[in-house]
């Protein structure tokens, strides 16, 4: 039955109810498509007087309509079963569909809130409310809330630390966090006043674990808190729960039973994990310790795990918790289990809490062989265990690192050198083929390999153990491409490779043939067959006639099987390319850039500098770039590097020796002088600016020739180059600015090389203020004197000028600079006496065209020849 909720409904329910309500929460459960199972649970008060009772409650579902959901199951808790006073376990249910994709609040409300609830002023006139948030997306997937397994009613003592867990276990393997909000109210909004309770030293929650932790209550009595337990997939957030708790706070002597160190801990699937959980009280002999958590309320209620194998004796409990995890508990994210040992006062039973995660991780993939070609690996594995799979990772390293996994250590750390090459979305492959990605593997490296299965939610079993292996030695392996004569039409290439030795000579029988291709650029892009050689055992080549000396050249053999009627590819190696060096100049130094595109690992690279007629080595380097420094500029130098590397594996020659073409360059200064630091100071009366700044020689240069000095009007305009000073002890500058002093300044230094030093701190100065306003003027006629004028002035726009007489009557207003006013009005002669002028001067500045206010009085005496009236 569908209907709209009314605020009348509510407001007159608050007088026709009595007050119980005291906590809850809405969960639901994905049923299919965009149907969802919402379930709402309350706890309300019981007994003494209390007659308030639902069949019902309604809920507002977040996309516009409402529902009445009908109680489907209660169960009252006696506190005191003379009295018949406690609380009842409400359960409503019903299912919902939502039009699609979105976000939606689910709201309750009831009045209204048990009365006396210490931090929730007037309880008793306060509605109850819940909210749970549900968001529907097709990218995210279906979503159920966490079930809450510990119940949201709970007791603790004055002066005694006080926690709490809700013991969330979420059904999808969604991460959970949790924080403290602000219990709702009316329309599901925050109760006004409404506060924490009031601790002695703090109350929080663990964002983790969940674990509330009230250290510790001062006033008896009862409080609500509010917990927002948040749901996270993929690093984004799909849904969230508030749960509205009550704790009821007594005062009592008891002190609350401790519980033993519990940590965190991992465990295989198919493996078992036991341990011993200890709880103590001196001061109680009956103790009661129980466990929630994993996916039912009560532990021993499932079966697996169990808590169990109790020892007690008075003062001390001791039970065993064993769990052997099957592949369905395999998840990406903890299990939390809440440990919680309870004593049995009279007057107030205390509690200690303890929260633990526990992690199953899928067990590891076994490898069972690995089969190389020439240039490939197939991969083999048995298929995991787990039929939850979702497939494979593949990673793959040059080298053997000898990895085990410490014991939560899933998947492969990334600090063990290892890549992942491979992702099979199959649980059923066992076997992959790499082959670098059709690039082809090479030869003289181990390959190394670890295989990974992992899982819908993202969770990734332990590595299997590594296993290596040699490519087998059935194609040339080109060993030398170096550089014997360095020239644009003579010069020399020496080629070498190392025959192949381990191919099917039935398949293959002979004879064979080596064709030689030779490609002009780094990677081989324009491969030409160039020439061809018959036997096995012929492994050298010289080519010749090339352009050595501007062109880097890459090569490849191919080995082919040349019978009669029988020819074929053999196999083919990975291409070599020759050294070739680049050289940059700069300043007093040159910069040798080494490339090379080869298979082999080249450990170092000896540099020579011609001396003389000779080539003497200066240095041997592991990277491929050098820098020699302390140069002469404008000399030639000439280099050729020598390269020293090696195949890992295989007994290949070693070391392997190659030579890069001759290069030469030359110093050149590239780099300006650093900026000088000016100095500006103003000559208001004369008009200009004079510049003083430092010469950069002997700080950061030593050849500054000249100095070129910029200028801009305002602060933020640009820079214009105004002057140019030759000679690098000439460092000062007189500028006459034609609009205004104002104005901004940049001086850069110039070396011998023409390079200019980058501008250093932009130094400014303001306009001078030189327009000033007489207090007396006589307009007699005599010509001296006739007019209301300022004194000489310079850099002003315009002015705003306004001159008012005795009653405040404006009698006179220009624009002009000059103002120029002959004390008339119309045309007649004010009387003498003294005028008020208002006048805001724009004057050119460093921000621009700005205004400066000018007030004050003028006088205005004729003598005798002033006679008219205003």
């Amino acid at each position: 039955m569908k209907k709209i909720l009314n605020i009348l409904l509510i407001l007159v329910s608050t007088t026709l109810f009595a007050t119980h309500n005291r906590a809850g929460e809405i969960t639901y459960r994905h049923i299919g498509g965009f149907t969802y199972e919402v379930t709402i649970t309350t706890y309300t008060k019981i007994g003494g007087g209390v007659a308030a009772d639902r069949d019902d409650l309604d809920i507002i579902w977040g996309d516009g309509t409402t529902e009445v959901l009908p109680r489907i199951v209660y169960t009252d808790y006696y506190i005191d079963p003379n009295t018949q006073v406690g609380y009842r376990h409400n359960i409503y249910r019903g299912t919902h569909t939502y039009p699609g994709p979105g976000v939606y609040e689910l709201v309750m409300q009831d009045p209204n809130r048990n009365s006396d609830i210490q931090n929730i002023p007037e309880s008793v006139n306060i509605v109850f409310a819940i909210k749970t948030q549900l968001k529907i997306s097709a990218t995210l997937g279906n979503n159920s809330t966490p079930v809450l397994l510990n119940k949201p009613l709970d007791k603790g003592a004055v002066g005694q630390v006080f926690i709490h867990n809700p013991g969330a276990y979420d059904p999808d393997g969604d991460s959970l966090s949790y924080k403290l909000t602000t219990c709702l109210g009316y329309d599901g909004k925050p109760i006004p006043g409404y506060s924490l309770p009031q601790a002695a030293n703090s109350i929080s929650i663990n964002e983790y674990t969940g674990d509330f932790i009230w250290d510790y209550p001062i006033q008896v009595g009862e409080y609500n808190i509010a917990i927002l337990i948040e749901e996270w997939r993929n690093g984004v957030k799909i849904g969230q729960v508030l749960r509205d708790m009550q704790i009821d706070i007594k005062q009592t002597n008891n002190l609350p039973p401790k519980l033993g160190e519990i940590k965190d801990t991992c465990i295989m699937a198919g493996q078992s994990l036991q341990f011993d959980v200890i709880g103590t009280d001196a001061n109680d002999p009956n103790l009661s310790l129980t466990a929630s958590g994993i996916d039912k309320e009560e532990i021993n209620e499932i079966g697996n795990p169990t808590f169990g194998n109790t020892v007690t004796s008075p003062g001390h409990i001791k039970k065993t918790f064993s769990w052997i995890p099957n592949c369905d508990n395999v998840k990406n994210q903890p299990y939390t289990v809440v440990f919680k040992l309870e004593d049995n006062n009279n007057e107030v039973s205390l509690v200690d809490i303890k929260s633990i995660r526990i992690k199953v991780i899928a067990p590891p993939p076994v490898i069972d062989t690995l089969i190389p070609t020439n240039n490939s690996v197939q991969i083999n594995w048995h298929a995991s265990m787990c039929n939850n799979v979702k497939g494979y990772y593949i990673y793959r390293k040059n080298e053997y690192y000898g990895f085990t996994p410490s014991y939560c250590e899933t998947g492969v750390p990334e600090y063990t050198g290892y890549k992942k090459i491979a992702t099979i979305e199959s649980k059923y492959a066992n076997s992959y083929l790499d082959n670098n990605n059709g690039l082809g593997l090479i030869q003289g490296f181990e390959y190394c390999y670890m295989v990974v299965a992992y899982y819908n939610d993202g969770a990734e079993s332990y590595a299997s153990t590594e296993m290596c292996t040699e490519l087998i030695k059935g194609i040339p392996v080109i060993t030398n491409v170096s550089v014997e004569e360095t020239a644009v039409d003579t010069g020399k290439i020496y080629l070498a490779w190392a025959a192949p030795k381990e191919f099917d000579m039935i398949l293959a029988p002979g004879p064979y043939k080596y064709l030689i291709y030779r490609s002009p650029d780094m990677w081989g892009q324009n491969f030409t067959l160039i020439d061809s050689l018959s036997g096995i055992n012929d492994t050298t080549y010289f080519d010749k006639e090339l352009n050595t000396k501007d062109n880097i050249y890459t090569y490849k053999v191919e080995f082919y099987n040349n019978s009669p009627n029988n020819r074929f590819l053999i196999g083919a190696p990975h291409i070599a390319s020759s050294v070739y060096i680049n050289i940059y100049g700069s300043d007093n130094q040159l910069k040798i850039k080494i490339n090379k595109n080869v298979p082999w690992h080249n450990a170092n690279y000896t540099i020579y500098r011609q001396k003389a007629n000779n080539f003497d080595s200066i240095t041997t380097v592991q990277t491929d770039t050098f820098i020699d420094i302390n140069l002469a500029n404008g000399i030639e130098h000439c280099y050729y590097v020598k390269s020293i590397g090696s195949y890992p594996k295989g007994n290949y020659i070693n070391p392997i020796i190659n030579k890069s073409q001759i290069n030469c360059g030359e110093a050149i200064d590239t780099i300006g002088p650093c900026a000088p630091s000016a100095v500006i100071t103003s000559e208001c009366d004369s008009m200009y600016n004079q510049i003083v700044w430092n010469n950069p020689n002997n700080i950061c240069a030593d050849d500054v020739v000249s100095y070129n000095i910029y200028y801009s009007q305002t602060l933020d305009g640009k820079m214009i180059l105004i002057h140019s000073n030759t000679g690098a002890n000439d460092t000062t500058f007189t500028h006459y600015p034609t609009v205004s002093i104002a104005g901004c300044y940049n001086i850069t230094a110039v070396d011998s090389f023409l390079n200019e030093s980058p501008f250093g701190v932009k130094v400014c100065v303001d306009n001078c203020e030189y327009y000033k306003l007489p207090n007396i003027f006589t307009p007699n006629g005599d010509g001296k004197n006739d007019v209301f004028k300022p004194a000489p002035y310079k850099f002003v726009h315009h002015v705003d000028m306004k001159i008012f007489n005795r009653w405040g009557n404006l009698i006179f207003s220009t624009n002009n600079p000059d103002i120029l006013w002959d004390g008339t009005i119309d045309g007649k002669k004010v009387p003498d006496g003294v005028y008020y002028y208002v006048c805001d001067v724009y004057e050119y500045r460093l921000s621009g065209i700005v205004p400066r206010n000018l007030s004050g009085f003028v006088h205005i005496e004729r003598g005798k020849e002033s006679n008219n009236n205003e």
